[in-house]
């Protein structure tokens, strides 16, 4: 049974130090027995404690790393049904699928696109993870050889699919040193696989026809010392494998019911034919609750979407993506060139160095920390206003860097120009557009001497 609030409270210094994020230690060992804090934050526990607290302090659905390196992907630690109760913890991850059935050239066109397919959004690299290598010949050889083929073209993480415990081992073989996770343990192959697993230390999926074998499965994978699982419950039928989601999260973090507390993998590529149809039917699982999607092709009109998708939802949102307070050059600016100040929300910035690159005039943007926060509503709250967007002019650097000495505020915060003339006595201040759909318009009426 997992410890309560009161019994973790009993095993904790209480010193009240603070140190954990937490009022007290009281506030700390709630926090812990709902699965909302690690036990690592607390400095001062003894290892006794640690060792009798250990079951409180794993997270309901455990954690599971896939491949090595950069490219490793962690799914699991999920502590939430529902993002707005805190976040989502770890992204899922999507795997192209390949097959050694298919032709050479088909295999080269996969690994090619899961090379390529990748899009920079607001100072992010958004891109699939995985590659599953499925064993549709029986061959081992053939499996094999396709193995090292991905090994060798690819940088992501691996997930090998067969029913044979012999055939996975030679793909095991070939690629051990990628953490491949291992498809899968069923019911009548876990010993076989458990070996496996355990002998080159790979995350491996248990996968069962209901929800009671899936527990009974986990059961015994754990007790035979594997402890990185990965979920599958079976069902290809939409609805089905939807409310299987939502039953597997809710065992895990309602009822604390370990068999189930582990990243589960879906199969949109196996429950329809259209490819437009399982783009939508991944959207699903990216919200609820696929720790690993499995897609049959990559098309770049429904895996863009997809990547976006699952950026919105695996933000924090009580933090707003922020960009990097400085200076920012577009397009080779020199000391004639204009310069514009905006406020470090991502999504702000982005907009406006996308209208100024559209606008093919080079341009020095300055980006002020106002918390992620954007211009109109950075300005209401103070964190956009004259006695602190002059400081920062000053110290920034722009100075040595254009001989003009003027500054393009956005024109939503215009009513600060008045206190920047008083602040910045050295520079004009000028209006720039409210929307930044205008900038374009308005940088190609730039002179740097006499007028705008």
């Amino acid at each position: 049974m997992p410890l309560t609030g009161i019994d973790i409270f009993k095993l904790l210094p209480k010193t009240n130090c603070k140190e954990c994020g937490e009022p007290t230690c009281l506030a700390f060992a709630m926090k812990l027995a709902a699965g909302k804090a690690e036990l690592s934050a607390c400095p001062h526990v003894s290892e006794e404690a640690k060792a009798k607290l250990e079951e409180a302090s794993t997270p309901p659905i455990a954690p599971v790393t896939i491949g090595v390196g950069d490219r490793a992907l962690k799914v699991g630690s999920e502590t939430v049904m529902f993002r707005h109760e805190k976040r989502f913890e770890n992204p899922p991850g999507f795997a192209l699928l390949i097959t050694d059935t298919m032709e050479e050239s088909e295999v080269n066109t996969r690994l090619e696109k899961f090379n390529q397919f990748q899009y920079e959004r607001v100072g992010l690299i958004l891109r699939p993870e995985l590659v599953a290598v499925k064993d549709e010949s029986g061959d081992a050889g053939k499996f094999e050889a396709l193995v090292n083929k991905v090994k060798q073209n690819s940088d992501g993480g691996i997930i090998l699919m067969s029913n044979n415990p012999d055939v996975l081992a030679t793909g095991v073989k070939a690629c051990a040193d990628r953490k491949p996770l291992i498809y899968a343990a069923t019911e009548d192959n876990v010993v076989g696989v458990t070996d496996l697993a355990k002998e080159h230390s790979c995350p491996v999926v248990a996968k069962a026809s209901s929800l009671e074998e899936l527990a009974q499965l986990t059961t015994k994978l754990t007790e035979a010392g594997v402890k990185d699982i990965v979920l599958d419950s079976g069902s290809r039928d939409i609805h089905q494998a939807f409310e299987e989601q939502v039953i597997i999260r809710s065992a895990a973090l309602m009822k604390k019911f370990r068999p189930l507390g582990f990243p589960t993998i879906v199969f949109p590529c196996e429950m329809t034919d259209d490819p437009m149809k399982e783009a939508v039917i991944a959207s699903m699982f990216v919200a609820k609750y696929g720790s690993i999607i499995v897609l049959s092709d990559f098309q770049g009109e429904s895996l863009f979407p997809l990547l976006v998708e699952r950026m919105n939802i695996y933000t924090d949102p009580q933090r707003p993506l922020a960009t990097t307070e400085g200076i920012y050059e577009i397009g080779s600016p020199d000391e004639k060139s204009p310069v514009l100040l905006t406020t470090n929300f991502s999504l702000t910035y982005f907009i406006v160095s996308g209208e100024i690159e559209t606008s093919k005039v080079p341009t020095y943007l300055l980006v002020k920390d106002t918390e992620g926060l954007s211009v109109l509503t950075a300005w209401a709250g103070g964190k956009f206003v004259a006695d602190n967007i002059a400081p920062f002019v000053k110290k920034c650097g722009i100075e040595d860097k254009v001989k003009h000495h003027k500054l393009v505020i956005p024109g939503y915060a215009a009513a600060e120009s008045g206190g920047l003339e008083e602040e910045l006595p050295d520079w004009e201040i000028l209006i720039g557009p409210r929307e930044a759909a205008h900038i374009p318009s308005y940088l190609k009426t730039w002179k740097p001497e006499g007028g705008e």
